[in-house]
């Protein structure tokens, strides 16, 4: 049987694997239990999980499908996902806390905090347009690095050849990336135009650990998810093994499959998303793991009205603010895509995420409504954007509820 057709039959068949506690608490949210079970089901999805919240206080969870196939294991309504770009959003506000505290300034050249040897070509000379890149840059995706530019290509997503030109015994890290991307030309001059770039990111995660003097993970983990309520999160591991007993299993849509990066596999062929893919680099661009519930957490930390325990009004306002340029109707700011919403200061803010094996979108709509939706998979059987396919039904769904159930699920999760 071919592979879409497999999967779209299995999904067809247990998309209604729902928990009995969400099913329970689904009164007044009924809408976005259908809209899931017949999402999974029609586009052939192995698993989901959905988290919405509204007013700070989590109204419904539940996981749809296949968290494993293969063990017919169902998808619970905390069930770990890697959240792929979603990182962004936390790398940002992780760098929005040190600006708050006056540990750096937006408008600081990375350079000031980056002291990682360029790794140059035999040949090659260093490009002095690093030394204008601003932290703020990286932030909006304006830092210099143009991924689909003729001749240039996202490092991140080739890492033999990092590991090559590094001349390195393992899989690349973070730092190795950085490294390597010192010692190539950017695509334009900082600042000159947008360019969505993850490269930019990973730089930021040098700045946060040279600032902090910790680990990137540690840092962030303390600094910028705990206290918005969030314990369970790490960063992603390679090898099915390493991973957390809470986390999914991985289906790429395509499948691909490559020289897996990580022991006990080293050079054999294993699919990407469990070991060619060099997801443990990814870290602050993309290398999160997460539930839907606490991603919900996390934007329940912005809402209008209420005081959050991460950065000030001003700073979530910076955050949020149009880069030069930007355009009336949406624009990326410092890690978030914002449309402005209603009366003035009032605005939709998201991010979504996509790499293989992973679709997700994080939502914080303008009327206090927060929502997650993870999938363990990147495209729909029809080859559509899983995560961009959601996003509009689930504005549906929030509409179509006529009253939120009362009380708060939240602790229920941990």
């Amino acid at each position: 049987m071919p592979t879409i057709t497999r999967r779209a039959a299995l999904a067809t068949a247990f998309a209604a694997l729902v928990s009995r506690e969400a099913k329970a608490a689904a009164v007044g949210t009924e809408s976005f239990e259908k809209l899931l079970t017949q999402f999974v089901s029609a586009n052939g999805v192995p698993g989901a999980a959905v988290a919405v919240a509204r007013a700070g206080k989590l109204a419904f969870a539940a996981g749809f499908g296949f968290a494993d196939r293969a063990a017919k294991a169902p998808v619970k309504p905390d069930a770990l996902f890697r959240i792929a770009s979603i990182s962004k959003p936390v790398t940002a506000v992780g760098v929005m806390v040190l600006a708050e505290r006056g540990k750096l300034k937006l408008d600081d050249p990375v350079r000031k905090y980056v002291s990682l040897k360029p790794a140059l070509a035999e040949g090659a000379k260093f490009d002095e347009r690093w030394d204008q890149i601003t932290i703020r840059q990286c932030l909006q995706h304006t830092g210099g690095w143009d991924r689909g530019a003729k001749g240039s290509f996202d490092p991140i997503a080739w890492p033999w050849r990092v590991k090559r030109a590094l001349a390195l015994n393992g899989p690349p890290s973070a730092n190795d990336v950085v490294r390597y991307v010192l010692g190539r030309p950017l695509d334009f001059a900082p600042g000159e135009r947008f360019a969505y770039s993850n490269v930019g990111y990973l730089v930021l995660g040098r700045v946060i650990e040279t600032v902090t003097q910790q680990s990137y993970e540690a840092f962030t983990k303390k600094e910028v998810l705990a206290p918005a309520g969030v314990t369970r999160a790490v960063l992603a591991r390679g090898a099915p093994e390493a991973r957390p007993a809470a986390e999914v299993r991985y289906y790429d849509s395509k499948p691909r499959t490559g020289p897996c990066l990580y022991p006990p596999r080293v050079d054999q062929l294993v699919p990407l998303p469990d070991g060619a893919e060099n997801v443990e680099a990814f870290e602050a661009h993309g290398g999160w793991v997460a539930s839907a519930v606490d991603l919900v957490r996390f934007a329940c930390a912005f809402d209008y009205g209420t005081k959050s325990p991460l950065l000030s009004a001003a700073s979530i306002s910076e955050m949020w603010a149009p880069p030069p340029n930007a355009g009336k109707e949406v624009w990326y700011a410092c890690g978030w895509d914002v449309r402005p919403a209603g009366r003035a200061g009032r605005a939709n803010t998201w991010h979504t995420g996509l790499i293989p094996g992973t679709s997700a979108i994080l939502v914080r709509r303008h009327d206090g409504l927060n929502w997650a939706v993870l999938f363990n998979t990147d495209s729909t059987a029809g080859g559509k954007f899983a995560a961009g396919a959601i996003d509009g039904p689930m504005h549906g769904a929030a509409n179509a509820v006529t009253a939120w159930p009362e009380g708060d699920q939240f602790p229920r999760f941990k």
